[in-house]
């Protein structure tokens, strides 16, 4: 052997060559086995078949360590993606809960900044409720719902729909019914929720 090698190299040569005598100095010479065989009283014909069964027995094993490996790892990932779902619901939950109307007001198409409080059938206008958010969840969509309901209590119409991705902590948005002349007259009311819980209403008189 010419080539140098460094202090490290040959310690781990070292402790390589013990490794390799001790694993050699453990096994057994097939004689041997043989003569052990007949000292018991066993037939060595059996030996290779005996080792068959051996090595198939260490297969299963290391194979059986293989699995238990495999379904602890799939439980700790299972428990992960389980703790990471339950903690995101709780965030969303905590933020929605955040979440409260700032200002509401019902306007026609053409918002002037009014808030009506009479609407007149005639034409069939179309009008707007708009609610101001306050502490609106950033990056994140609301699913809102917005409820008309006539004088008799009767809900005649439901806005559902999701917004854009919000960007700003006080969120502007609005849901619409047109109100036509087969539409009840008398005090009317609009509630707009978030998930289930409510965020705003307001009363309108439909003439």
């Amino acid at each position: 052997m010419t080539q140098r090698l460094t202090t490290e190299q040959l310690t781990q040569i070292i402790a390589e060559v013990e490794r390799l005598q001790a694993r050699r100095e453990a096994e057994i010479e097939p004689e041997q086995v043989n003569e052990i065989l007949q000292e018991l009283g066993l037939s060595p014909d059996l030996l290779d078949e005996a080792l068959v069964q051996v090595r198939r027995q260490q297969a299963l094993e290391a194979q059986q360590k293989r699995d238990r490996i495999i379904a602890v790892g799939i439980i700790a990932a299972l428990v992960v993606v389980i703790a990471s779902t339950f903690f995101f619901i709780q965030q969303h939950n905590s933020a929605i809960a955040r979440v409260v109307a700032q200002t509401n007001r019902i306007t026609l198409t053409q918002d002037n900044g009014d808030n009506l409080k009479t609407i007149s059938r005639e034409n069939s206008p179309e009008i707007f409720y708009r609610v101001t958010l306050k502490d609106a969840p950033l990056d994140q969509r609301l699913d809102l719902l917005c409820d008309w309901i006539d004088p008799s209590g009767q809900i005649v119409k439901q806005n559902r729909y999701q917004t854009r991705e919000i960007d700003k902590p006080i969120w502007d948005t609005y849901c619409r019914n047109t109100i036509g002349s087969a539409s009840a007259s008398g005090k009317w009311k609009v509630q707009m929720s978030v998930e289930g819980r409510p965020l705003s209403q307001a009363e309108f008189e439909v003439r």
